[in-house]
């Protein structure tokens, strides 16, 4: 695998896996640089959801390192020294695209010549990001991970990779992740009912991370954020006067971003800002909470 991997200068293999596929195509898993500790896979995944889906697939068998770390914008963030130093211990690098990673994949790659590169959004076709308030198309949206359709085959992805890693274990690998697709199926029902009946589809947020979940569940996100970039003033006043006349009393925001566009707004309508979290790490109790919130406001 470092021939194959050195042999394309300039650009970064990853290895988009099926689940449980096999072919005579298939090249072997590359060895890693490091035994794991008490036989235990180690991989780094980029954001701290994934870290849910690592261990929800791997159980005990699997340590997790997050390279994007708490409170930290995926978009923007650069890693540490250490932390490209600490991959010589992972067997493999779980990428999921967001954006930090157009930058530094191919120095993630080159920090470890045996780890095993995997695309978890392997087979997921991304729809365009939604940006301001006349929702044209913009980039592909990079949250895949708030869409639970979109876990499961991100987690079929994961399965496969610590299988080709460890096949000794498959089977276990397998059991686990039928066990969290199974927790999936729940949780989309769950979510279902509890939006089930809203006054309202319509909900104003001002970074756009939201677009699958709303695509999922028959709900309209309306984002303050355009293309990366605030919102002008011109575009706050169409944004306040779509939001009073829509009768939206709350503006949501997320913690790793600033509010005050979204507080303005909010002061302008009589209302308030409220913090959901698209990065949390226990990801299915997180979705809960937040269609919870969404089925409180969306009924007011």
């Amino acid at each position: 695998m470092k021939g194959i991997t050195r042999s394309l200068p300039g650009f970064l293999l990853i290895l988009s896996l099926s689940l449980f596929a096999t072919s005579g195509c298939q090249r072997s898993a590359p060895e890693s640089t490091a035994e794991p500790p008490e036989g235990r896979l180690t991989v780094t995944v980029s954001i701290v959801p994934q870290t849910y889906f690592v261990e929800r697939v791997g159980g005990e068998r699997v340590d997790v390192n997050v390279m994007v770390l708490p409170g930290n914008n995926p978009a923007t963030y650069e890693p540490r020294p250490e932390q490209l130093t600490a991959l010589s211990q992972s067997a493999a690098y779980l990428a999921i695209g967001v954006p930090f990673e157009d930058a530094w994949l191919e120095k993630i790659a080159a920090a470890n010549d045996g780890m095993l590169m995997v695309d978890t959004a392997a087979g997921i076709e991304r729809m365009p990001m939604e940006v301001g308030h006349e929702h044209g198309e913009g980039p592909l949206d990079p949250h895949i991970w708030l869409s639970p359709e979109l876990v499961k085959v991100q987690a079929q992805n994961i399965a496969n990779a610590l299988a080709k890693l460890d096949p000794a274990h498959g089977d276990e690998y397998r059991a686990n992740l039928e066990a969290f697709i199974a927790d999936i199926d729940d949780l989309e029902a769950d979510i279902k009912e509890t939006l089930a009946g809203a006054d309202s589809e319509k909900f104003i947020v001002f970074h756009p991370a939201w677009g699958y979940f709303a695509r999922d569940f028959g709900l309209e996100m309306i984002p303050i954020e355009i293309g990366g970039q605030e919102p002008s003033a011109q575009e706050l006043a169409h944004l306040i006067a779509e939001a009073q006349e829509e009768g939206i009393r709350v503006i949501f925001a997320q913690p790793e971003f600033s509010t005050e566009d979204a507080e303005t707004i909010a002061r302008e309508i009589g209302g308030e800002v409220l913090l959901v979290s698209p990065l949390a790490e226990d990801w299915l109790s997180n979705l809960t909470r937040v269609a919870d919130t969404f089925a409180e406001v969306l009924n007011r």
